[in-house]
């Protein structure tokens, strides 16, 4: 039912800026939940930021003020604006969709049922 594609990674330099793109396909009218996560090198999986069909979102506290998501219902597109970017941000982050959903998830990953296949973000010092 849902399909999702990354794109938008890349290298920055710290405190650079970096804008991530999800292409969604959702054939489905219940209510959603789309986040974005990611992944270092010998770390968990993590959360950064979700939103919900409303638009309502939630951050990870660790990117709050630095990350903004928003979604464009038009473009069928999912956005990560990343200002201030840090070498810890460096990463594999996804795209991901929770069906059904009426809060932005962003601490439970594994309650995203869909999930793109990733774009690499490194940030250098």
């Amino acid at each position: 039912q849902v399909q999702l594609v990354e794109s938008g990674g890349g290298s920055v330099q710290d405190g650079g800026s970096l804008r991530l793109s999800c292409a969604v396909s959702l054939y489905t009218s219940s209510s959603y939940c789309l986040g974005w996560f990611r992944q270092a090198l010998g770390k968990e999986r993590e959360g950064v930021a979700a939103i919900n069909s409303g638009g309502r979102t939630r951050y990870a506290e660790s990117v709050k003020g630095r990350f903004t998501i928003s979604k464009d219902n038009a473009k069928n597109t999912l956005y990560l604006q990343m200002n201030s970017l840090k070498p810890e941000d460096t990463a594999m982050y996804y795209c991901a969709a929770s069906l059904p959903c009426w809060y932005p998830i962003v601490s439970t990953w594994s309650a995203y049922s869909y999930w793109g296949q990733g774009t690499q973000v490194t940030v250098s010092s």
